[in-house]
């Protein structure tokens, strides 16, 4: 957004020009960001490894992987082997070097999961940090709490999430999804991502948006992990938050909606198609800075 509208109205591919903006030709990897991803405990490795392909399918120079198992369960993803495991306290020491961090997808709840969530929570030195699945419960349940510094943060909950954060159900979230998105951004001074069909996006100032691309397809286990990974890919590489999150969210949707277009769902659709269609859309509908081509 280049300025903020109204609340209530709909999310467009118009507001995050710099989403679909051309690469540098200058450019190098260092350029594009690098996005740390906490998660992966034991039987939810894919949940990370999710998040960190959609985070390098959607433009990150550089994607790490920090896994709450010791020791690693694998050594590197076979898919893409470009994004790079590490165990998560060896990552954690430097907590700077990333651009943008993103935490919870398959995390646990477990002690030891915690306290490297925590010690995030204290190092990140202001770096963007988006919050999904697990770290959302431990919010919710007192584990964690949002003294997390100064330094953009961005919530997703999907509608149970967010009823454990403001201490009530998912009927009443459902009921007034606008509402609740503000309460969550003014209880928590963050950006949130409300979830669900017609998905909220609210700013920490209680600015919200509704976003109208996505379908049924996206009800199914690893999209959020997707999503966490595309926020924190847009924000590592520096777009500001006004067209990063709305894009991010526009993304999702909308690379679902394509795949639908092309027969492979939304029956049966499933997460790990979504990083692919993401990197189709931001190349397709991507435009050149010498020319006056609209989106």
């Amino acid at each position: 957004m280049t300025s903020i509208l109204p609340s209530g109205s709909p999310i467009t591919e118009l507001q995050f020009p710099l989403v679909f903006d051309a690469r540098d030709p200058e450019g190098h990897k260092w350029t594009f960001g690098s996005v740390g991803i906490l998660g992966g405990s034991s039987g939810m490795t894919g949940a990370v490894i999710l998040a960190g392909r959609a985070a390098l399918k959607s433009g990150a120079g550089k994607v790490y992987l920090a896994l709450t198992q010791t020791p690693k369960p694998v050594a590197y993803d076979s898919l893409n082997p470009e994004m790079m495991l590490h165990d998560a306290h060896a990552l954690l020491e430097k907590p700077a070097t990333m651009d943008a961090w993103v935490a919870g997808c398959g995390l646990g709840l477990a002690p030891a999961a915690l306290n490297l969530l925590r010690l995030l929570l204290s190092a990140r030195a202001e770096r963007p940090l988006v919050l999904d699945a697990d770290a959302l419960n431990a919010l919710a349940q007192g584990d964690i709490s949002n003294t997390w510094g100064r330094g953009l943060v961005v919530l997703t909950p999907h509608p149970a999430e967010a009823a454990r954060l403001l201490q009530t159900d998912t009927q009443t979230i459902q009921a007034d999804r606008p509402g609740a998105a503000q309460k969550l951004a003014h209880a928590y001074h963050a950006w949130i991502v409300l979830k669900g069909a017609r998905t909220i996006v609210c700013s920490p100032s209680g600015v919200w948006q509704i976003n109208t691309s996505g379908n049924v397809g996206l009800a199914t286990g690893g999209t959020g992990d997707v999503l966490s990974g595309l926020l924190g890919s847009l924000l590592a590489q520096g777009i500001p938050a006004e067209q990063a999150i709305p894009g991010a969210v526009w993304l999702h949707g909308a690379a679902a909606d394509a795949l639908v277009e092309q027969g492979r769902g939304p029956i049966g659709l499933t997460a790990g198609e979504l990083p692919q269609a993401i990197r189709d859309l931001r190349n397709r509908v991507s435009f050149k800075k010498d020319t006056t081509k609209p989106l």
